[in-house]
């Protein structure tokens, strides 16, 4: 299941029912380690990888390392393919995908950035936090019926870690 919300409380209220103590979670965008702290503790038995690219997250997530024996933390790029590739030969499967990228802003980025590590890890469920992903969805109305019940887009086949893709270079150096 793919799960949009914009609402911190309801983000954090949603891994609270789709964590599980076993589950391998990869969290893209976890700043300071408010969300990982809930993650790391629902997820006791399992596996969490967090990682963000801001130096403010650097301090703080080091400390919950300390504390949670289950945590890694990557100070990455998630735009990076180099990212994903390092992320996917560390884990051996993915439960959960977890992504905030900058809450309400740059949806299309939010959206590449899911939908290469979705097909890559092929998450049982996937908890995006970006309004303008939740605006495109609400104000759209599909005419052909694709439905997927993965926390991937079922659509997109089964290739693994895509190719370097050329418009990749067309991101933002800033989130």
């Amino acid at each position: 299941m793919i799960r949009l919300v914009y609402n911190i409380k309801d983000y954090r209220d949603l891994l609270r029912k789709i964590v599980m103590p076993e589950d391998t979670v990869v969290e893209l965008g976890c700043h300071v380690g408010n969300s990982t702290y809930i993650i790391s503790e629902l997820a006791y038995k399992g596996r969490v990888v967090s990682l963000d690219n801001s130096p403010e997250s650097v301090d703080k997530m080091e400390s919950l390392m300390k504390k949670y024996s289950n945590l890694e933390f990557l100070k990455a790029d998630v735009r990076l393919h180099e990212t994903l590739e390092i992320v996917f030969k560390k884990i051996d499967k993915c439960d959960v995908l977890s992504i905030d990228l900058g809450g309400g802003y740059h949806p299309d980025t939010t959206f590449k950035v899911f939908f290469i590590w979705a097909s890559t890890l092929k998450p049982r469920e996937t908890l995006i936090r970006n309004r303008g992903l939740i605006d495109f969805v609400n104000s759209s109305l599909a005419v052909d019926d694709f439905k997927s019940e993965e926390g991937w887009l079922e659509s997109s086949g089964d290739d693994g870690i895509p190719p370097r893709l050329k418009e990749l270079k067309l991101w933002s150096s800033k989130l």
